[in-house]
């Protein structure tokens, strides 16, 4: 839809549609979903390659130097750092449900007169 709507295709009017329209969609709940399969990241992680080639400047540039140059990051990166931000409020009980609901650790001293 932007491809084919915005006829001006500045760099930075792209990346705010981008994180705006486009992302949210793509990232909504994806510590509840994060994809598993490497064909799965591989059919999201297509969605930012096809924004990134419709930026002019970025048309003929590699798709990694292509996120450099925008100052973005794979999506499959967003991923993991939003499910390290998620297990960070766990632990520090910051979210529900807290932490120690997912942990079997017992912290038990064996009696010593086992032998």
């Amino acid at each position: 839809m932007i491809g084919r709507n915005i006829n001006y295709k500045e760099t930075n009017v792209m990346l705010r549609l981008y994180k705006s329209l486009v992302r949210p969609h793509v990232e909504y709940c994806t510590v509840s979903w994060s994809v598993h399969y490497a064909k799965d990241k591989q059919l999201l992680e297509r969605i930012q390659r096809r924004f990134v080639k419709m930026i002019q400047a970025c048309k003929d540039l590699k798709y990694e130097d292509a996120l450099v140059n925008l100052r973005l990051v794979t999506l499959e990166e967003r991923r993991n750092h939003a499910d390290l931000i998620f297990l960070f409020k766990m632990y520090n009980s910051l979210t529900q449900p807290p932490f120690d609901n997912f942990s079997n650790y017992r912290n038990t001293k064996a009696p010593d007169d086992i032998h």
